[in-house]
């Protein structure tokens, strides 16, 4: 695993961006997003995150209007499709454009899936399946070519012993130097994390509230947080500003900058930097990204 996952950390590089909006499959929106996703690639960012139950049907596009960026899933859904079609999928994007792609598999939230069980062992089952149809020749996905959402110990070393490594959302620095501790140095770990580009308080603040209200809503988030030292208080009533605060970047560019920095400094290897206006969740904001990357220099 150590020399495909070091290949990996050297290709998605240190920043990369992720993005609810780049996974559209609405025909009309077809030239924006290769558009938009060239221009990320310009712009230098190596990798980009498709949001929310994002397949490699998502990702075909994207790898297809581009030379050298990564484009990978983050995530998609153990319960949305079977290994058998995951792996075919992978297959036939591997051989048309090699080491482009990359899977990202989560288990979702209770919440969100009408027949949702025992999660750590159903992904486990996953993978499984994925290894049995790698080793029969019949087109698996290497352990090297996926990663996990994962925040809880138990998925974390899931992530280590079976996977690339890991992409926790809605992290910390705190949480990054824990999973780093379980992941060990030679496997991927990759968290997002969230940018509001405003330097007024009180209007960040609005702006990302706003953002994590859902969020607030899902056991697997609100039992991270509790975890990482947060309290009831914090995770009620939309979010005390000192959640807020820990799980946003907000301010001048110094401070953006320096609170991305905590995360590299904390283990991470690489940043899917999730820029957050209060426009749709699904726009492009491409006026912000070319801000960022100018930021981050």
């Amino acid at each position: 695993m150590s020399d495909t996952t070091g290949l990996l950390q050297e290709t998605v590089g240190r920043y990369g961006i992720w993005s609810i909006g780049l996974r559209s499959e609405e025909t009309t929106r077809r030239g924006e997003l290769a558009e938009s996703v060239a221009e990320l690639e310009e712009l230098g960012y190596g990798a980009v995150w498709l949001g929310g139950n994002s397949t490699a049907r998502n990702a075909a596009p994207l790898i297809e209007a581009t030379r050298r960026i990564v484009v990978a899933t983050s995530i998609q859904s153990v319960w949305q499709q079977d290994p058998a079609g995951t792996a075919a999928e992978f297959t036939e994007l591997e051989a048309s454009h090699p080491g482009r792609f990359v899977l990202g598999l989560g288990v979702s939230h209770g919440p969100r899936v009408e027949q949702y069980r025992k999660p750590y062992s159903t992904m486990a089952g996953y993978l499984d399946r994925l290894d049995e149809l790698d080793r029969s020749g019949k087109g698996g996905v290497p352990a090297g070519r996926r990663v996990l959402a994962a925040l809880g110990p138990k998925m974390l070393e899931l992530s280590r012993n079976r996977a690339a490594g890991a992409i926790p959302y809605l992290g910390t620095p705190g949480h990054t130097a824990r999973a780093r501790d379980i992941l060990g140095e030679a496997s991927l770990l990759a968290p997002e994390f969230k940018v509001v580009l405003e330097t007024d308080p009180a209007r960040a603040r609005t702006v990302a509230r706003a953002y994590l209200a859902p969020y607030l809503e899902l056991p697997n988030y609100t039992d991270n947080f509790l975890r990482l030292g947060f309290t009831e208080s914090d995770v009620t009533d939309g979010g005390s500003d000192r959640l807020i605060d820990a799980l946003f970047a907000w301010g001048e560019d110094t401070r953006i900058r320096d609170r991305i920095e905590a995360f590299h400094t904390a283990g991470a290897d690489h940043v899917a930097l999730q820029v957050i206006t209060d426009g749709p969740r699904d726009a492009l904001p491409r006026q912000e990204w070319r801000r960022l990357a100018s930021l981050l220099g």
